[in-house]
């Protein structure tokens, strides 16, 4: 390993992989974060792509100095010390692993990997790494939206009680539409699996993460609606599947139920959380994301309900960066958000959460269900090699 990235005088260099949804995405973070938070310095220098004409016209939409369609030549350079990985997920194992044996520090996107084999040799990278001064985090972005961190301090602070039963549904219809052509995210060679890694990943990180627990085993079911699509070349075979059920036992006495889906008509982008303890209850809608709705089981029952909270105070988090009080933000702030922790992670030397071991976690869930789907949702146990609550830090507001 080379040394770790430099984070001395001179601004850090970012180099973002993918150009996509996702890059699109964090570059808007880049771009935005220092307008709003004080942190380190750093220059938004290359984005790289495939195609040399595309990126390059991506990199000055996007506000990148330079383009590229090489990712090794990138992170030999000196001049990067920061590497985004917004690719697709078959490719996140090679480029993390890669950069962060040279030196740099990696951000990678949701899931962690493809597969566990994967997953454990980025895990195996971040560790190594991290002992020269290299950090690396999976981008969970949805633990920094202010509502659902606040959520997690509710909990943490005991305001819900014991936690007995957790919702987390997430529902989109994207692919509702039979006719809807085949893509990447489709075929399990490239996308791994389908609504079970895309969007479940999400929902289990978050059953995980706002209650500072594990999960211990699982049921679950997975389904493929349409069957068939249309490709460049013929109609070609689903091999992923539309939607995922599953049960969770936690390891603090919790349950959960997730279910997710890619064809659920008339739901766009629905996040939905519900945590109920036996002192209080919490809901959270993601297409109304500066809401949470709080229960508390000690107001008198003539009054007893759930209230709404506005997340829009500076009191709550991340949001003394942005607008005055009660002036709402988006879906993409919680990109910038994480992008602040993660440069304050770099300049103060200190472990990002969440940490690869936590995506490597949500992993080994997936392919719970996974297996208990092709064992006819017989209840299958989840490894892990430590409790994720001692690997779960609470995120910077």
């Amino acid at each position: 390993m080379t040394s770790p990235a430099f984070t001395g005088s001179r601004p850090l260099g970012v180099a973002a992989i993918g150009y996509a949804f996702m890059g699109q995405a964090h570059s808007h973070a880049w771009r935005t974060v220092a307008t709003h938070f004080d942190v380190p310095a750093f220059e938004q220098k290359v984005l790289v792509g495939r195609d040399a004409a595309a990126v390059a016209a991506a990199a000055t939409k996007y506000g990148w100095s330079e383009s590229a369609t090489d990712w090794r030549q990138v992170i030999a350079r000196d001049d990067i010390d920061i590497v985004d990985i917004c690719a697709p997920g078959w490719l996140h194992a090679e480029i993390a692993t890669a950069a962060l044996a040279a030196g740099k520090h990696v951000l990678v996107e949701k899931p962690l990997a493809n597969s566990l084999a994967e997953a454990e040799l980025m895990v195996a990278a971040a560790r190594s790494a991290r002992l020269a001064g290299v950090r690396s985090m999976v981008g969970f972005n949805y633990r920094r939206i202010p509502a659902l961190t606040l959520a997690r301090q509710l909990i943490a602070a005991g305001e819900l009680g014991t936690v007995r039963q957790v919702r987390a549904s997430y529902l989109q219809d994207w692919l509702a539409d039979a006719q809807e052509p085949m893509t990447w995210r489709l075929r399990k060679e490239t996308a791994g699996s389908g609504a079970l890694g895309d969007i479940a990943s999400h929902a289990i990180d978050q059953v995980q993460h706002l209650l500072g627990d594990a999960v211990t085993e699982v049921s679950g079911k997975l389904h493929t609606f349409t069957t068939e699509r249309q490709g460049p070349n013929g109609l070609e075979q689903v091999s992923v599947d539309d939607a995922a059920w599953a049960t969770l036992s936690m390891a603090g006495g919790a349950v959960a139920s997730v279910d997710v889906s890619r064809v659920a008509l008339g739901q766009k982008n629905a996040l939905r959380i519900e945590v109920y303890g036996t002192d209080g209850a919490l809901t959270f809608n993601l297409e109304n994301p500066n809401e949470l709705h709080f229960l508390n089981a000690h107001d008198p029952i003539q009054v007893q309900g759930f209230r709404r909270i506005l997340v829009t105070e500076p009191e709550h988090p991340y949001i003394a960066g942005w607008w005055p009080q009660g002036h709402v933000i988006g879906w993409e702030h919680s990109f910038t958000h994480q992008i602040h922790d993660f440069l304050h992670n770099i300049a103060d030397g200190t472990d990002p959460s969440p940490s690869f071991e936590e995506g490597l976690a949500v992993q080994h869930v997936l392919a719970a269900v996974e297996a208990s789907a092709a064992a006819a949702g017989k209840t299958v146990a989840v490894p892990l090699s430590a409790p994720i609550r001692e690997s779960i830090s609470t995120p910077k507001d």
